[in-house]
């Protein structure tokens, strides 16, 4: 066994590992601004060291041009989504009628579906 793939799994197993707890920390947290917050920065780590390890498993450049843009696109795209959700919770939160600034302890701020339909 080489050192790259010493570095290959290692990747792999710490880039799986980050995603996992990405996964559980959507699942742990209540409120929308941790959930968000769970859900991009250790995804988005783990996803590039996945996408490393891919390149480390096959080290040239033909492999690593798609893998540079499958990295940016998932940079831009979480940054934005992650914008997006905290914008519409914000937006939600403030314009509430009782003039509170934090939803109550059973209220997360994400829509959910009325009980009353």
């Amino acid at each position: 066994m080489s050192p790259l793939d010493v570095a290959e799994s290692a990747c792999l197993l710490l880039g799986a590992g980050l995603a996992l707890s990405a996964g559980a920390g959507l699942v742990r947290f209540r409120t929308t601004l941790n959930r968000m917050h769970a859900g991009t920065k250790p995804q988005v780590a783990g996803v590039l060291l996945v996408l490393l390890a891919m390149w480390l498993h096959r080290p040239t450049w033909a492999t690593a041009g798609p893998l540079l843009l499958v990295g940016g696109a998932q940079v831009i795209t979480v940054a934005v989504a992650a914008y997006m959700v905290a914008r519409a919770a914000y937006a939600r939160q403030s314009s509430r009628d009782d003039g509170t600034a934090f939803p109550p302890e059973d209220e997360d701020g994400t829509a959910s579906p009325s009980e009353k339909s």
